[in-house]
């Protein structure tokens, strides 16, 4: 097993001391919130840190006190009996460390974009993407996460042709990238009278959301049109030019936003540019991902799927790390979508710790 980088773990600790003293003699507004996005984010490792040191300590107090020819008989065997629960104990507390020393995604913090729309299968699928987003929304709330719909289209049943929502917390994109791609669901719909069981599908993409240092949009550089909301059936339909068309002259990306604030609706929609614009910047960085991300959400056809939703026989199955829940109802409701993303993020966990062991 690969030794645990002490140079580094000392400097961390130095620098933990080092913040926590420059936020007790106070600093200007901008470098507080620096410091303490810094301090947030290296105090669990500080934690770890102690608590095996801790640790160790101990069992190296167990281990003189067991080559100690005068100690008693009675106390070595309980020293012996103590430190053999120990040594698993370090073992554990040695990967927690690794695990949290590992390299992160520099956008794992930020809120995210999430964008569901249907693939093949008609109305079934619009149903289906509904569904999709509901689960999102209520895994969400189990997060305390905001959930705020940015645009959307629905079909006259009630389902999501598209739907764009912004999902606003810390971590949101650590976990909600996992759902990238396209998501598969064999059910009897609601439109079929005889019975028989269909498959569609829909495809979700989670983008992190930009800050606005992140992208300098320029003025010049897009093009604002306002427009009439319309929606299915004529409901929550304005009357005013409302809706907001926001054109990226430069990439042709866009955004149309159709609450009923236009001024809301040009916030939002610069939102939803700003992130796709990230996320283009991004891809350019990683070619490598940009290809994943694509080849993961596809066109949208069932083939091309990374879980599938089975109501029939009551089953969710990840096929990215064979994983098969036997309670869908957990799942659509949000629980069961953590449990299924905590396993996604497990196995990540493990391939950079399989990675971080070879190139140690």
């Amino acid at each position: 097993m690969t030794a645990l980088p002490e140079e580094k773990l000392e400097k961390l600790l130095e620098r933990w001391e080092s913040i926590q003293s420059e936020l007790n003699q106070g600093a200007s507004p901008a470098v507080y919130a620096k410091l303490t996005k810094e301090f947030a984010d290296i105090s669990p490792v500080v934690g770890a840190i102690r608590r095996l040191r801790a640790t160790r300590e101990e069992a190296a107090d167990l281990e003189a006190m067991l080559r100690d020819p005068s100690a008693d008989t009675d106390m070595a065997t309980l020293a012996r009996e103590e430190l053999e629960t120990l040594q698993p104990r370090i073992a554990e507390q040695e990967q927690e460390l690794k695990i949290l020393l590992l390299p992160k995604d520099a956008a794992d913090e930020r809120s995210a974009i999430v964008e569901v729309r249907a693939g093949t299968g008609g109305d079934e699928a619009a149903l289906f993407a509904a569904d999709l987003f509901r689960m999102y929304q209520r895994y969400a709330d189990l997060n305390g996460w905001t959930c705020e719909i940015i645009s959307m289209s629905e079909n006259d049943l009630g389902g999501y042709r598209e739907i764009i929502a912004s999902i606003t917390g810390r971590g949101v994109f650590s976990k909600l990238k996992y759902e990238s791609g396209v998501h598969r669901v064999q059910r009897v719909p609601a439109t079929e009278n005889q019975g028989r069981i269909h498959t569609s599908a829909a495809t979700v993409a989670v983008l992190p959301e930009a800050e606005d240092v992140d992208i300098e949009i320029r003025p010049e550089d897009i093009r604002i049109d306002t427009m009439r909301a319309s929606g299915a059936g004529g409901q929550h339909v304005n009357k005013t030019d409302s809706a907001v068309r926001i054109t990226h002259l430069p990439t042709g990306i866009i955004v149309v936003s159709a609450e009923k604030s236009q001024h809301q609706n040009r916030k939002l929609a610069m939102q939803v540019l700003r992130s796709r614009l990230y996320e283009t910047e991004r891809d350019k960085v990683d070619t490598a991902r940009s290809e994943a991300r694509k080849s993961q959400v596809g066109s949208g056809d069932r083939s091309q799927r990374i879980r599938t939703y089975n109501f029939p026989q009551g089953r969710v199955t990840d096929h990215r790390i064979n994983l098969t829940v036997h309670n869908i109802e957990r799942v659509m409701e949000g629980p069961g979508l953590g449990e299924i993303i905590d396993a996604l993020v497990t196995q990540r966990q493990a391939e950079l710790l399989a990675d971080f062991e070879n190139n140690a």
